[in-house]
């Protein structure tokens, strides 16, 4: 890109924000990204906000100043930094009344810049001896000094830990002087509620990083402040809300009571006296302080759960911080209790590790009147019709309520719970919004009783299957997933099995039920396959007629996988022609779709009939011994001879799409699976189809069938030369589109998919990879990704190059490892310096946290392999590294260096590599 004309960019940002036609909007967009990612982007956003010519230019000018200093700093020479800085406090100053969006951009560029400028020292004490005798400039000035801390910890700029230190300690000398500006700008600001926003914003952001002196901050006026305006029923609510976050934060701040006591004192006390001020902002039918409060109310009992689970009842562990939250429980709106549901699992989890019968006597009643009221938070309205919905905001509300319960249940006895919630739809007549809620608090907590001699869960599951028809459709809509939740108590009493299948049966008929029985069924067979496989032909009945019910696909598939778990236990000889059938209903519906006329306007998409053959295969895996002839067998010459034409008809009829073509494979892949190496008639028209198809449309999904082939036939030496030439050629396409600008990045489930495939031939018949000409393209485009930060690629890549190098590790006794090993010593000769560079420099620049395990057990199996050359290499690459950033901060110190090629070459064990690379790495972040 060349230098564009100022008045070029101005007519782009018009045309952004003003154009009507939305192609001319998404052009004006994309010159200007490719005009912020340029060099000339420095120059002319400055002249933007030098010239002032109308808020959408400077807003633009503004953000792109912030973005080039968050991700390309380098670009500019150290002597430029100051007239920078100076530049842009001269801009924030002009620019304070125009818009306040432009000055926290504004704002976000300084604090970015003196987060990066090692010799901006002091710059706190600069700014506040600069603007705080300037009434006009304290705006700016505040919303400075909240970015700043937050920035410190901001994932878009890369300080180190070094620098971060550094900075901590800088804000941490400076915190009092902030203090002390806050408290002025209090004093002068009485009545002014903008003011007293950005105080407290400011305060809450200083808090976060965790910097103030917490003896100072309790006995603090601004504290004092805070909850006079918490505790006040005029208080405006966006000036409510900043004080709210701003006491939360304090509190989350403490988080180690113990060492800031004075503090965590005044914070305790201080929410304690917000109670009356609730119930005020309940009169008032006030829903954003109602949540302000409740928010205060959980992260006062976030804080002090230590105490209140090791003291409760004494001092800091006072339960009346469970009263507050028990309070805001009986508030009718659902979304007041959902914001403590994080503290009441912390809650359970603590007392569950603890197991203290004493203990959780004291907690038992709290947990009581919590499912009381999530019981009652759960009733649909009285006027509702129809079933339950699942997804929309109620419907999620009520599957985190089931989470919970199941969570806390062993607080209150799940018998005794199930037994009160009956007790209270057998004595009494309650409506049937109020049956249905409990049916479905019921349903939560049904799996975790006992089965064995429950009176009770027979009880109700005879009441339920007797529920006449003309109850509201909702109470039978749960009564049904009730059942299926009890499916163990009918494995118990098969007597109950022919009249609970009577009722589903019911359901699944009925259009708004026939989801939930489904599901309901499925659970049954999964549980009951013994004594269900008496009613194997009503199963096969209902699944040759799935179409006449009124399905969704998940629950007509589900209803598959149930009827061929129970298949499995039919005896052997009975296996084999009703899988047959089952398989051949979904043959023929394929069969269909084939023959039908592509413009009769009916949709020939096969997934539906691919998912339920695929299911089909996935779950019928009958026990085999000795000697016994597989009763798959003769479906296998079915997979070859009726079902492997359709499909492969199928796949080439929508080889284009995706979608299609990824069902497909994983139909298949279990069809493989599902008959092992009986299925080597199928191998070879198999490979020849994906190679060809995977030559026009690169779908990865033909990449993962590959590795299920290589799993199964690989270490049958009449295969592997097979198996080679199709790896060869679906790497040709595969790399082909990984060369593309961008590739690795725009194809992470390619690289996923590849990868996966490379390391079943390691696994399987790692000689014959190790042997073949492709090995070397394979290994460059290993290195190359292990730069991707996609979560399952990256595994896959390090999961390979492990393999790979373990492979000349592990003697597993076979003839062949002294030749792996010398062919593994020939790849590392090649690549070895190269690899462990990459993967420093991908630790350090590119990948996340969570995946340094994985990096960390290549890096392992290398040393492993030749400790000797590996400590010569890690010296070489650790030279490599960048010690000093671009704003003239230290990086990393020559003894950080040494210090962490010792603990790597000297660990004892994986995961000390791994710990070493978590704190290296955090010098570069």
């Amino acid at each position: 890109m060349e230098k564009p004309a100022l008045q070029t960019v101005y007519q782009a940002v018009q045309a952004l924000y003003h154009d009507p036609d939305p192609s001319g909007k998404e052009r004006a967009s994309l010159w200007l990204g490719e005009l912020q990612r340029s060099v000339f982007a420095w120059e002319i956003s400055d002249q933007l906000l030098q010239i002032r010519q109308d808020v959408e230019s400077c807003y633009f000018a503004a953000q792109t100043m912030k973005m080039k200093i968050q991700t390309s700093f380098y670009e500019l020479p150290a002597d430029s930094h100051a007239s920078l800085r100076d530049s842009l406090l001269s801009h924030i100053q002009n620019l304070k009344d125009l818009s306040p969006v432009i000055v926290t951009q504004l704002a976000l560029a300084i604090a970015d810049l003196a987060l990066q400028m090692a010799s901006w020292k002091g710059c706190v004490q600069t700014l506040v001896e600069t603007y705080s005798n300037d009434a006009s400039s304290l705006p700016f000035l505040l919303e400075i000094l909240t970015v700043l801390p937050e920035e410190v910890h901001s994932r878009s700029l890369r300080i180190g830990a070094n620098r971060r230190s550094e900075i901590i300690e800088d804000l941490a000398y400076y915190s009092s002087t902030v203090v002390s500006l806050l408290m002025d700008c209090v004093e002068k600001s009485v009545g002014n509620e903008k003011m007293l926003i950005k105080t407290f914003r400011c305060l809450g952001s200083w808090f976060n990083l965790g910097v103030l002196d917490s003896n100072f901050m309790a006995n603090n006026r601004l504290l004092l402040l805070l909850f006079q305006v918490l505790q006040q029923d005029q208080t405006p609510s966006n000036l409510h809300e900043a004080a709210s976050d701003c006491v939360c934060s304090a509190l989350y701040a403490i988080e180690n009571i113990d060492t800031h006591l004075n503090l965590g004192t005044q914070l305790f006390q201080g929410v304690l006296t917000l109670e009356p001020a609730y119930h005020m902002a309940v009169a008032r039918e006030d829903m954003d302080k109602v949540l302000n409060y409740c928010r205060m109310f959980t992260e006062l009992c976030e804080t002090f759960l230590e105490k209140i689970v090791s003291t409760p009842g004494h001092e800091l562990g006072d339960l009346r911080t469970l009263d507050l939250l028990l309070i805001c429980a009986g508030h009718p709106q659902y979304e007041v209790v959902e914001i403590s549901f994080n503290f009441w699992y912390r809650l359970g989890e603590h007392l569950y590790k603890i197991n203290d019968a004493v203990l959780h006597s004291i907690f038992k009643p709290y947990i009581q009147r919590l499912l009381h009221a999530l019981a009652r938070h759960c009733q649909l309205d009285p006027d509702h019709e129809g079933v339950p919905e699942e997804t929309d905001d109620f419907g999620e509300f009520r599957m985190r309520v089931s989470d919970l319960v199941k969570d806390l249940i062993f607080l209150v006895g799940s018998v005794e719970c199930f037994a009160q919630l009956y007790s209270t739809l057998k004595e009494g007549n309650p409506p049937w919004e109020v049956t249905e809620a409990v049916l479905f608090i019921m349903a939560s907590i049904a799996k975790s009783i006992d089965p064995e001699k429950n009176p009770t869960l027979i009880e109700v599951l005879e009441g339920v299957v007797r529920l006449p028809e003309s109850v509201h459709l909702a109470v039978r809509y749960t009564s049904i997933e009730l059942v299926g939740e009890m499916s163990e108590v009918v494995d118990r009493n098969p007597q109950f099995l022919d009249p609970v299948l009577t009722y589903l049966m019911k359901g699944l008929c009925q259009p708004a039920l026939a989801s939930p029985s489904a599901k309901a069924i499925q659970n049954i067979c999964s549980v009951c396959r013994d004594h269900m496989a008496q009613h194997f032909s009503g199963l096969l009945g209902i699944a040759k007629s799935l179409d006449s019910f009124t399905l969704p696909p998940e629950a007509s598939v589900g209803l598959l996988k149930g009827t061929a778990l129970v298949l499995t236990r039919l005896p052997l000889d009975k296996i084999s022609e009703c899988l047959s059938e089952l398989c051949s209903v979904q043959v023929e519906s394929l069969k269909k779709l084939l023959s039908q006329d592509p413009n009769n306007g009916i949709s020939s998409d096969p997934t539906l009939f691919l998912d339920r053959l695929a299911v089909i295969f996935r779950h019928t895996a009958p026990t085999v011994e000795n000697g016994q002839t597989h009763p798959c067998q003769r479906v296998i010459q079915e997979v070859s001879t009726k079902i492997w034409p359709v499909m492969s008809e199928t796949l080439n009829k929508h080889r284009a799409d995706n979608r299609i073509v990824e069902r497909c494979c994983r139909c298949l892949r279990f069809a493989v699976r599902c008959v092992g190496k009986g299925s080597a008639a199928l191998l070879q028209p198999l490979v020849t189809q994906m190679v060809n198809v995977y030559q026009m449309h690169q779908h990865s999904c033909f990449l993962y069938l590959g590795s299920i082939l290589v799993d199964e036939y690989g270490m049958e030496e009449g295969c592997q030369q097979g198996l080679l030439d199709m790896l060869q050629a679906l790497c040709v396409p595969t790399f082909q589109l990984l060369e593309h600008p961008n590739g690795l990045r725009n194809h992470p489930d390619t690289v996923d998919d590849m990868f996966r495939l490379l390391t079943r031939f390691i696994q399987r018949c790692p000689v014959v990879l190790l042997r073949s000409q492709v090995l070397v393209h394979v290994l460059q485009w290993a290195i190359a990704a292990t730069t991707l930060d996609h979560r399952d690629a990256n595994c896959s890549v390090m999961k390979f190059l492990r393999d790979l190098v373990h492979a000349g590790v592990s003697n597993d006794h076979e003839e062949n490892f002294e030749v792996r090993k010398d062919l593994i010593q020939q790849v590392l000769n090649q690549f070895g310096q190269q690899l462990i560079s990459q993967l420093l420099h991908s630790c350090c620049f590119c990948l996340p946290p969570y995946t340094l395990p994985d990096v960390a057990e290549v890096i392992w199996e290398i040393m492993i392999f030749d400790r000797p050359t590996f400590c010569r290499w890690l010296e070489t690459s650790l030279k490599s590294l960048p010690k000093e950033m671009s704003g003239g901060a230290i990086t990393v110190t020559h003894k950080q260096l040494t210090d962490f090629h010792k603990q790597v070459t000297s660990a004892e064990e994986c995961k000390q590599v791994c710990w070493a690379l978590r704190d290296f790495t955090r010098l570069f972040r």
